[in-house]
């Protein structure tokens, strides 16, 4: 029996972060969403709306999500030492994770406080919520757009512009309980209003705490199935089995593949390269970067994955 290994690591759909783009558009949805909590809170305060303060808090949170995954990005460029030899890549992956679950405690805070405000209704000025959330619709608009580019290459980019349009969508359904309060004096449409952030919140946020969760906990990235590695993998002549596959995340952009190769005993090793290098070229299209494969030419068993 004969061992080799072969490695790729190639980049090609890596975001990154030193992108330009990319570092302006969490500098900007940094600044305008910080100006923005400080106006809705104030607002919100003075007025006694909770659909204003629930979603300044909820804005909050944002703020730090942006800020977190930025910091994140960075650490993932930290070079490997002999203690962390993949570096800080997962750092991204827990951000992603500990971003949704903020969001999930912050749901439960405006859930409690609008079944309090259903049993106890307090008036509060329509007018000024209107305005508020007039001006929210357009700072989280335009937050979101400055990630709508990179949205699809990153876990945390994606967040980040889900979040942000939710947030525009949220800020479109307090600008309509304003209006109604204004002509109809319903009170109680603040707290509803509220219950309507909470669901937009949880619905935007559980497809990014499944996937968080489960790159954490090393499971296979979304989008890679195991069947399809090993049936692109017996397609390339020489290749006789593969086995022993284990595939996950090192960071939000970067995924990672070992397999026990077997392949057919009359190659050479310069035919084994080559075949090898087929295969990790094949990979790289389902968005696995890091290939380790051991090769042999005897039979393999048959053992489960």
């Amino acid at each position: 029996m004969s061992h080799d290994h072969a490695h790729s690591h190639a980049h090609t759909h890596a975001l990154p972060v030193t992108n330009g783009h990319l570092n302006r558009a969490f500098i900007w949805g940094i600044v305008l969403n910080l100006a923005f909590v400080v106006i809705e809170f104030a607002a919100g305060f003075i007025t006694g709306s909770l659909a204003l303060v629930s979603d300044a808090g909820h804005n909050l949170s944002d703020v730090a999500s942006l800020a977190l995954s930025l910091v994140a990005f960075r650490l993932a460029k930290v070079k490997s030492s002999q203690q962390y030899t993949y570096g800080y890549r997962k750092s991204t992956i827990l951000v992603s994770l500990f971003n949704a679950l903020i969001l999930l405690v912050a749901v439960g805070a405006i859930g409690w406080e609008a079944v309090r405000r259903f049993t106890h209704p307090e008036p509060v000025p329509g007018g000024m919520m209107a305005v508020v959330a007039g001006i929210g619709i357009v700072v989280n608009a335009a937050s979101a757009f400055l990630f709508m580019k990179d949205k699809e290459k990153d876990l945390n980019v994606k967040g980040a512009y889900l979040h942000l349009l939710a947030d525009a969508m949220v800020s479109l359904g307090t600008v309509v309980a304003g209006i109604i309060i204004i002509y109809t004096g319903w009170f109680w449409v603040d707290p509803v209003v509220s219950l309507v952030i909470m669901i937009v919140i949880v619905y935007s946020t559980w497809g990014l705490l499944k996937s968080s969760l489960r790159l954490s906990l090393d499971g296979v990235p979304q989008g890679i199935e195991l069947e399809e590695v090993k049936k692109i993998a017996l397609k390339i002549p020489g290749v006789k089995d593969i086995y022993h596959i284990h595939i996950w995340a090192m960071s939000t952009t970067e995924n990672a593949l070992t397999a026990q190769l077997v392949v057919a005993s009359q190659l050479n090793m310069e035919q084994v390269d080559g075949l090898k290098r087929t295969l990790c070229h094949e990979l790289e299209h389902l968005g696995i970067q890091h290939i380790t494969l051991e090769t042999s030419v005897s039979p393999a068993p048959h053992t489960s994955l």
